[in-house]
């Protein structure tokens, strides 16, 4: 027979009295807070991977900004570059009506106010700011303006070659700037007459007219075989008689380019051509005309110009070229031809990098769809693990009201009765 004293009927009683209250009280949380996991005690296994589901929303709910912010930063640097195609096309379209031979000077003076008008657009595009206030093209020099006028009043690039990128997933990072010097400077220019020499260091007496790159593939086979496989300039001399040799140079006008066996490479064809003569090296054809004995001619072919410096010396010619002598209008007429093929290589550069932005941008979207499709994923996992479940829990809530009740009015009963109450 086990003998029960009355401290032990009460001390029992108010422990099971707190332990149902407990019940009953954690059950009430639940319900009020809609998470059946209120601190890791509830459910241990089930809190350690909430934790961990929580840690994943908040690593996608990061990449999901840094997704927007990448988005947005692509589609505001498309729209700019969009709005510079519509100008280097106007400046085009100009550039044509330039080159019309009935017009007198005072229309080329009017072209050349517009075209003004329009390089001042084209600066103020390539200034474009973020919402942030930062200059876009301007690499990471971004409180620096990627465009301005230098001591010469010519547009300068003043960014540096950086190129920002965001991480929009684990190991997925993508450009979200591009710097102004390799879209709107670095555009490979028109094959050109880069510099004329009498000898002396005067310039020639003679002119080249009709310069044209009628197969750009033969200037690319020219140098197959060669080093290196693409010099900077050609070099033509005019010698004794009018009789004309051709060389390839480095920017330092030293003979460049060699054959297999280490020998200079000549260019001149054969038979040599002559002074008033059209002829063709590398599938470039020129004319040149009124040379004479000492004069040399640089042909810049691999040369780069920006577009601001191809509509700057556009303006400049029309401003001061007369077309009143044949050599004049010579230099006139290939302005206009060179301006054009720099135009046209300006808005390639452009559509390329626009081609490039495309790409970027449907990274992002792929991305950011997977980030919204796992976050939904990870949220219903979690919502599986935390929710309450409302109807089971009122249920609980009414069964421990009850057994709560019931164990109420059993202590009382039981602590009335005592061996005092039968003396």
């Amino acid at each position: 027979m086990i003998r029960i004293s009355s401290q032990q009927i009460f001390s029992g009683g108010i422990n099971r009295l707190q332990d149902i209250n407990s019940n009953l009280i954690d059950t009430q949380q639940q319900l009020s807070t809609g998470k059946k996991v209120n601190k890791p005690s509830d459910d241990p296994v089930a809190a350690a991977r909430i934790l961990k589901l929580d840690q994943e929303l908040q690593r996608s709910e990061t990449y999901g900004r840094n997704a927007n912010l990448a988005d947005n930063r692509l589609k505001q640097e498309e729209s700019t570059l969009a709005s510079a195609v519509d100008i280097i096309q106007r400046v085009r379209e100009l550039t044509v009506q330039a080159g019309n031979g009935s017009l007198s000077a005072n229309d080329r003076q009017s072209i050349s106010a517009e075209l003004k008008e329009r390089l001042g657009q084209l600066a103020n595009i390539a200034n474009t700011r973020d919402a942030s206030g930062e200059y876009i093209f301007s690499g990471f020099q971004g409180s620096t303006p990627a465009f301005a006028k230098n001591d010469e009043g010519k547009w300068v690039y003043q960014g540096d070659e950086g190129q920002r990128v965001l991480e929009i997933d684990d190991g997925v990072t993508v450009p979200i700037s591009d710097h102004g010097k390799g879209i709107f400077v670095d555009v490979p220019a028109a094959v050109s007459v880069a510099a004329t020499d009498d000898g002396t260091g005067n310039q020639a007496n003679g002119y080249v007219s009709g310069l044209e790159l009628i197969a750009p593939k033969n200037l690319s086979n020219e140098f197959a075989a060669a080093t290196p496989s693409r010099p900077n300039d050609f070099t033509i001399s005019v010698g004794v008689g009018g009789a004309i040799t051709i060389t390839a140079v480095d920017a330092e006008n030293n003979p460049t380019a060699e054959d297999s066996a280490g020998n200079t490479l000549d260019l001149t064809p054969n038979p040599a051509p002559t002074v008033g003569e059209e002829f063709e090296v590398a599938g470039i054809r020129l004319t040149i005309n009124d040379a004479q004995d000492g004069d040399r001619f640089t042909l810049g072919i691999s040369d780069k110009q920006s577009v601001f410096g191809t509509i700057e010396n556009l303006i400049a010619g029309l401003d001061g070229i007369s077309k009143t002598t044949p050599k004049s209008s010579a230099e006139y007429d290939a302005l206009i031809a060179e301006t054009l093929v720099n135009l046209d290589n300006a808005q390639e550069s452009i559509i390329l990098k626009q081609t490039e932005l495309g790409g970027r941008l449907n990274a992002v979207e792929s991305t950011t769809a997977f980030l919204e499709d796992s976050e939904l994923y990870t949220k219903e996992i979690r919502s599986q693990l935390q929710d309450v479940d409302y109807a089971e829990a009122i249920s609980n809530l009414s069964f421990q009201s009850f057994v709560l009740q019931a164990a109420q009015q059993s202590f009382a009963q039981v602590s009335q009765l005592s061996l005092f109450d039968r003396l």
